[in-house]
């Protein structure tokens, strides 16, 4: 009898999880496991924005794949995924195709622009390990560019960040403890540096309690982050961004770097498969398979589940997406042993968010956490991640350390 082929796409939270999963349960003679990436390293995405800041090393944020991987049970393809064909169980990568009894897709987000003129072209993303170096080397490029000029463009010193949200917060957080190093480092005054945050929305962390978010405003105020919120970026330009500030008003501000963190979607293929998808993210069943499809499951940012209680989304987070990709394996392990699937429901042990390498807010077990004590939680949550899926040897080359800062 054939052994059945599963084929997961992509390394990130979600996908590589469910890998190591099945390798756990699974034997050679029970399966074939195919994991398709495009880079032969899977990334802390949830570590990017230290690594665009400057405050963590590209190479600290990222570890490889084979890493982490049982070779002997795992078919590792470095490729990159150009289209998926539900109808033929195909897929096709720029190295070949694949076919499969069982698919996972796991792709991951791409940043979302809401079709904003200009944004595409004129700032930067934190969307992965090489895009998070490009911000962190351009941001320096302007502090050494400004140095050495002599009629200075102040303009190159100012920092628009666009989103309030999880990420353009911690963003945020890095970039006021790296601003001081910078400037000791490039011989800039340091109020010649503006870090600015727009935000559409009128609010700052959606989601979060109104307490923790008084709490982070106040602390990144004070290491000069200024905050434009229920301003909406209306275009960007090469010289900063168009804001809208009311009714009729508009504002330009002129920027060196421009960074949008203001929201993300699902992987685009998703759009190209036929499954019905909301900016290809899919509302998948209860057991994560794809609607009205008994071999397609999808995990991580491209799988939308909602919240009962608060009728929302649950957000893409690296915690959920862990979380499925361990359900995902159980129940495709309980379709080859002829067993019924089990329903996913995410156990949310809380959220923090980082203001830097010292101080966070968030609630964890039921109670709220702001400054040093959150901060060493997060460094738990983050080492732990890295537990779960490459033990102890991993947390050991990769994990945080200086707890206690």
């Amino acid at each position: 009898m054939k052994r059945p082929t599963i084929l997961v796409l992509g390394a990130g939270y979600g996908g590589l999880s469910t890998v190591v999963n099945l390798q756990k349960s699974l034997g050679t003679d029970e399966a074939d496991i195919v994991l398709i990436n495009k880079n032969e390293y899977h990334y802390e995405s949830t570590w990017l924005h230290e690594a665009a800041a400057g405050t963590l090393s590209p190479e600290q944020v990222r570890y490889d794949i084979k890493d982490v991987i049982d070779v002997g049970k795992v078919e590792f393809v470095q490729a990159k995924v150009q289209a998926i064909d539900i109808q033929e169980k195909v897929v096709t990568t720029n190295v070949g195709t694949h076919t499969y009894d069982y698919l996972v897709i796991a792709l991951g987000f791409e940043g979302e622009t809401f079709g904003i003129p200009g944004l595409d072209k004129y700032s930067l993303s934190i969307a992965n390990v090489n895009a998070a170096r490009q911000i962190r080397e351009h941001i320096e490029y302007q502090f050494a560019t400004w140095s050495i000029e002599e009629e200075k463009d102040d303009s190159r010193l100012t920092i628009v960040v666009g989103g309030a949200g999880f990420t353009g917060i911690e963003f945020l957080g890095e970039l006021g403890n790296r601003v001081p190093e910078l400037c000791e480092e490039f011989d800039v005054p340091r109020e010649k540096v503006r870090v600015i945050c727009v935000e559409a929305a009128p609010m700052v962390l959606p989601g979060f309690d109104p307490e923790l978010v008084d709490y982070a405003v106040r602390q990144l105020k004070a290491k000069g982050i200024e905050f434009s919120i229920g301003t909406p970026v209306v275009e960007a330009t090469p010289e900063g961004v168009n804001v809208k500030k009311g009714e009729d008003e508009f504002e330009f501000i002129k920027a060196g770097t421009v960074v949008w963190a203001a929201g993300v979607r699902g992987n685009r293929l998703i759009e190209e498969t036929g499954i019905e998808n909301m900016r290809a993210r899919v509302k998948v069943e209860s057991d994560l398979r794809a609607p009205g499809l008994d071999d397609v499951f999808i995990v991580g940012d491209c799988a939308l589940m909602i919240d009962e209680e608060t009728n929302r989304p649950y957000p893409p987070t690296a915690q959920i997406a862990m979380q499925q990709g361990e359900m995902c394996a159980n129940n495709v392990i309980a379709l080859i042993k002829g067993n019924p699937t089990s329903e996913f429901t995410p156990d949310l042990k809380g959220a923090i968010a980082s203001l830097g390498d010292d101080d966070a807010i968030g609630v964890a077990f039921g109670k709220k956490l702001t400054g040093k004590k959150a901060s060493f939680m997060k460094k738990m949550v983050d080492n732990r991640a890295l537990y779960m899926i490459g033990g102890l040897g991993l947390t050991i080359k990769k994990g945080k350390f200086n707890l206690l800062k």
